[in-house]
């Protein structure tokens, strides 16, 4: 059994180290097996492609690189900060996700 992560497909989050400290993105993918994930703008890289159906040409294209889990923090809904995530049961008994700074639950 894999450990659950505290961000998922499509959140909003913070790079709190390395090289592209500060931005922000969106995560495109999570890769569960490697604790990695794909954020959108974050951790540029160039691929040298041969030509194919989908580029006839080849050439370099530019693409998100995975960057590790430890690396990204939930960006706060309501203060636009980073925040850790919390797990408590809402009002009709569902646990949900929420924003441990301003509190807000998080959809």
């Amino acid at each position: 059994m894999q450990k659950k992560l505290h961000i998922k497909k499509g959140d909003s989050v913070v790079v709190i180290s390395g090289n592209y400290k500060g931005q922000k993105g969106r995560v495109l993918e999570i890769i569960r097996k490697t604790n990695r994930a794909i954020v959108e703008g974050v951790n540029i890289i160039k691929k040298h492609t041969k030509p194919n159906a989908e580029s006839p040409q080849g050439g370099i294209i530019e693409k998100e690189a995975s960057i590790h889990i430890s690396n990204l923090m939930f960006e706060d809904p309501k203060t636009k900060s980073p925040t850790r995530i919390g797990r408590r049961l809402n009002d009709k008994g569902k646990l949900v996700r929420y924003s441990k700074k301003s509190g807000e639950e998080i959809k």
